[in-house]
């Protein structure tokens, strides 16, 4: 394989060249793979490749080989998600096409250059990327459907250990357990009279027909997820949604009516009902998050202050504290030991998934600033952040319950994190026996020029 740079540009040249033969014989595209009933177009490689590069990525090997072989995997995948039945909705997806786009605009310097670039408009490439982020999401839910099922026994870890040779054994990056206690900041009553007052406007607004929920939502919802597409939530099940606002959604009838303002742990919120299918339904919502002055914020820390204060006297525990005076409803009832659990989201599951292990990546980044010199056993002073599960302001002390220091991976200390590892290669095993198995089924056409390559998979080249 030719050094990356230089055939990049290459076939870059190449490509404009391409590009201008065919604008100049009205040729707006051209197939250059077909898998099954699906084509895979050269704008389709520019478009991959262009993304790569805004972002910086470099490749490692032949970008024109290494895209169409992506995207035809991909492919096999995404047939596999219709046959299921698998549907991703817009909101699903909005964080991660706003923050591609954010990174692209930081790096080209602004969003006129971001346009001249990409040579499209800033909404068209949202666009193409929504598409592509669904196709992502729907190809990672196929692959755990394919995967969900495999089992690890003690012997097989131990055996995968003492293949492994000495100097190749996996770094364990430091990694450390941590309790928490939060306080919210008490929202005064005049804040929340006037959210619900707003959203009482707002209902009247709908049910005049003054103008629509969806225009409401783009406006002035703070869940900017959904604000985006209305205030649409997607297709949900009962046990997606947090049961207070499950039990009003689930209850409306009339898509032309706006329910009762609903209290969650998120703010206050007014839905309208799209459609229901089944147990599932569609509906929009318009989130108000109330705000909290700097002066209840400072009362937050002193309440903190003061439980801290009693801890350290020795009055009660860290872990008698969290349970009876945290606010944090996901560490309550564990006496305030973190998790680390994935969001349903997340593709790259770590090893530490599933347990009270971190390595401080992983870890809120105000945490992660707080127990970075801390030692075991110490509790932090009171401090503020962003909630990452409700983006609301709390205060939060933590303590230090244990701290592994990076090290070469030993099978008496980290059993789970290479239980992962010997999990990650069943996987593996079970998708690459998956996708060969679907080429020899799946009719694939590739264009004579585009055969040349040193493909990372047999079975593309038919005969």
């Amino acid at each position: 394989m030719k050094h990356y740079s230089l055939l990049l540009i290459s076939l870059i040249g190449l490509f404009f060249h391409t590009h201008t033969q065919a604008q100049n014989n009205n040729v707006i595209d051209e197939v250059i793979w077909v898998i099954g009933d699906d084509a895979i177009f050269l704008s389709d490689v520019e478009n991959m490749r262009l993304t790569y590069q805004l972002e910086g990525q470099r490749f490692q090997g032949d970008p024109y080989c290494l895209i169409p072989e992506q995207l035809a995997t991909q492919k096999l995948f995404l047939h596999q998600a219709r046959l299921d039945s698998i549907e991703i909705s817009d909101s699903e997806v909005f964080n991660y096409v706003e923050s591609r786009i954010k990174a692209a605009i930081d790096q080209s310097g602004s969003q006129e250059k971001l346009e001249e670039w990409i040579n499209k408009p800033i909404n068209a490439w949202r666009e193409e990327l929504r598409n592509s982020f669904k196709e992502m999401f729907a190809v990672d839910r196929v692959q755990k459907k394919l995967i969900e099922k495999v089992n690890v026994t003690p012997s097989e870890v131990r055996s995968f250990y003492k293949r492994i040779p000495e100097d190749s054994l996996p770094y364990i990056p430091t990694t450390v357990e941590v309790s928490i206690i939060t306080n919210e900041p008490r929202v005064s009553l005049e804040e929340i009279d006037n959210i619900k007052e707003r959203l009482r406007s707002y209902t009247e607004r709908v049910n005049n027909g003054e103008t629509t929920f969806s225009a409401l939502a783009r406006s002035y919802s703070d869940d900017k997820n959904t604000a985006v597409s209305g205030g649409d939530l997607g297709f949900m099940g009962k046990g997606s949604l947090i049961p207070e606002f499950a039990a009003v959604a689930f209850d409306l009838n009339d898509p032309r009516r706006v329910s009762r303002i609903v209290e969650t742990e998120y703010g206050f919120h007014i839905i309208q009902l799209i459609e229901k299918r089944g147990d599932r339904i569609n509906v929009r919502h318009i989130l108000l998050r109330p705000r909290v002055t700097k002066e209840e914020i400072d009362n937050a820390i002193l309440r903190l202050d003061s439980i801290r204060s009693d801890i350290v006297e020795g009055k009660f525990t860290f872990e008698e504290g969290a349970t009876y005076l945290s606010a944090d409803k996901d560490t309550r009832n564990n006496k305030g030991l973190m998790v680390n659990t994935p969001n349903s989201n997340n593709i790259n599951i770590t090893a530490r998934s599933g347990t009270s292990r971190f390595d401080m990546s992983e870890l809120h980044p105000e945490i992660a600033k707080r127990i970075n010199d801390m030692q075991v056993g110490e509790i932090s002073k009171p401090f503020s952040m962003i909630s990452l599960k409700t983006n609301k302001e709390v205060v939060a002390i933590v303590k230090l319950k244990s701290r592994i220091e990076g090290h070469k991976a030993s099978l008496s200390e980290d059993f789970q994190a290479l239980k992962t590892m010997v999990e990650e290669e069943k996987r593996e095993e079970i998708l690459n026996k998956w996708i060969a198995k679907k080429q020899k089924e799946t009719y694939i056409r590739i264009n004579d020029n585009w055969k040349n390559c040193d493909f990372e998979r047999d079975g593309w080249l038919q005969k």
